[in-house]
């Protein structure tokens, strides 16, 4: 994955594919878009490094600005498509309520989340909406039911759009410091993906601490 970014670095190509990808995997969660993010900025980081490497101070200093402004340029490609691609499952969501209700009641799991999801909504804490970002299907989860509940835009999409920023800096942020340090190397990369899982699995554990309490 590493060589064939590598061989799209500097076309728009590589905007495009993170961005389809970001985009598809709010309806298809298993679509590896944080790892397209991290890959596509440990390469860009991998090759600044290389390039500061052979040419010296001046031209270190040009490449250090070049591709730091590539890492802001990727960030903003990522957050913009996570935005979009949550709209697009909020309105889908809005217009096919009853079809997509029914799915959701079918699921325990998915309708708590749904439920936990309006109540913080009207409460103006849509922060939960920033967790479940990191959240394996967390997104989609959150997309759904606000189309679903018929939250309006001004109550969603601030959140997404936080969502979407948070997630793309840090994921970009990985890979940047993976490429910067370690180089295009698969190890880099590895080491920015799995603290990209933990972050994960944290907020999926913060997720479903509210059931607990409740429980007890």
């Amino acid at each position: 994955m590493l060589e064939s970014l590598g061989s799209l670095r500097g076309t728009p190509w590589v905007y495009v594919i993170v961005s389809l990808s970001i985009v598809l995997d709010v309806f298809v969660p298993i679509l590896p878009s944080g790892v397209l993010v991290i890959t596509a900025a440990t390469t860009a980081a991998g090759a600044g490094t290389a390039a500061d490497a052979v040419g010296g101070v001046h031209a270190a200093s040009v490449h250090t600005g070049a591709h730091l402004a590539e890492m802001f340029s990727l960030m903003l490609c990522a957050a913009t498509a996570s935005v979009l691609g949550d709209m697009v499952a909020y309105r889908l969501a809005w217009r096919g309520g009853d079809r997509f209700d029914r799915a959701i009641g079918r699921s325990r799991r998915l309708t708590a989340a749904q439920e936990r999801l309006g109540a913080a909504l009207t409460r103006g804490g849509g922060g939960i909406v920033v967790l479940a970002r990191f959240a394996p299907a967390g997104r989609s989860v959150v997309s759904l039911g606000a189309g679903v509940a018929h939250r309006t835009v001004r109550e969603f999409l601030p959140w997404s759009a936080l969502a979407g920023l948070a997630w793309a800096a840090y994921s970009v942020s990985l890979g940047y410091f993976g490429g910067h340090w370690l180089g295009t190397s698969w190890v880099g990369t590895a080491l920015s993906v799995i603290a990209l899982f933990a972050a994960g699995a944290a907020a999926a554990f913060l997720m479903r601490r509210p059931d607990r309490r409740t429980a007890h």
